[in-house]
Parts: structure tokens; sequence; C-alpha cells
């Protein structure tokens, strides 16, 4: 059998895009001019350096870019989690002053129904940054995400609320590609 020649596109190396996430490019500048506090030329110019050069060289980290279908569900997420952190933290000191008897810490496995590494990673930090809880493991099939809850009264309760309030506005707001 005769070797086939390597047609140029097989063999070239593939050709880094000069704006690989111009989303993440665009927030970048915007959080550069809201820190420098000051919309002069020369914070623009170095902000748009930084917006471009940042995601450029890191773009190899990135396996894939995702899709934003709804940025709206994402800023009703945002709020959502903001609230739940706001109103765990008053829970979470109440609790703590509180008897340490009455506490029901418990392990939760939480079936995912994302597969994106992504959008797993979102919803486990998610859940780690509202107090009383952590993520603590993910299964190595990415069905599951162990979760630590420092008081749970109803487990099945809890990991339903956990999929409704963050798991579904994820699965909505990005494009999630189907399990292997």
């Amino acid at each position: 059998m005769k070797p086939q020649p390597a047609t140029p596109s097989s063999t070239a190396p593939k050709v880094r895009s000069w704006f690989p996430h111009a989303g993440l490019s665009v927030f970048m500048l915007l959080l550069w001019l809201l820190l420098a506090n000051d919309v002069s030329v020369g914070q623009v110019v170095l902000g748009s350096i930084l917006a471009w050069v940042i995601p450029w060289l890191t773009q190899g980290f990135w396996p894939e870019s995702l899709r934003l279908r709804h940025p709206l569900v994402l800023i009703k997420f945002v709020l959502v989690v903001f609230w739940d952190i706001l109103i765990a933290n008053l829970i979470l000191a109440v609790r703590i002053l509180g008897p340490i008897n009455k506490l029901q810490p418990a392990f939760m496995q939480v079936p995912l129904d994302i597969h994106h590494e992504f959008t797993i990673t979102l919803f486990a930090s998610t859940i780690s940054l509202t107090p009383g809880t952590v993520s603590a493991d993910l299964s190595l099939d990415r069905r599951y995400l162990l979760v630590h809850s420092l008081h749970v009264t109803d487990i099945d309760a809890a990991i339903t609320e956990m999929k409704q309030r963050y798991e579904a506005p994820l699965k909505e707001v990005f494009e999630c590609s189907p399990q292997p």
C-alpha cells in the first residue's frame, strides 16, 4: 500500500485565532476601566491591549468555546446566587451561634444533568460559594457531584433545590455538549 502524501491542511500548524474569546475580551476591558476608575485614552488603550493579549495567550487552556444562549437567564442566575449567598450567610450565622448539637451535617450525591467541564465547574463553584455548603468531589464518570452541607433536614429536597436554582439555569444558558 502506497503512503498518501500529506495535505497542506493536515501538516500546517493550527493558527491561533486573533480574538479567541471576544466576549471575554469585552468583559475584561470593561472590568479594567471600572477598576482603574478612569476612561482616559491611556486606560482604554492599556485595557484593550490586556483584554486582547490575556485571552490570546491563554487560549490553549480553553478546550473549546461555549456559546451563551440566554444572557438574561444568566443575569437572573447571578442575582439568585447573590441573594442565596446573602441569605445563607445570615442563616449560617444563626446556626453557628446556636447550639452545635442541633446541626445536621450531611454528604449528598447530586446527579448531574450537565456534562460540559466548564458548566460543571460553574455549578460546583456556585455551590461552594453559598455558605454552609461545599462541593467535595466529582465522580470519575462525571455523573455525580459530592456536596457537603453543614445542616440538611431533607437530602432529597436539598438536591432538588440545588438542581432547580443552579443547575437548570446553567443548562439553559450554556450550550452543553451531550455526555460521551
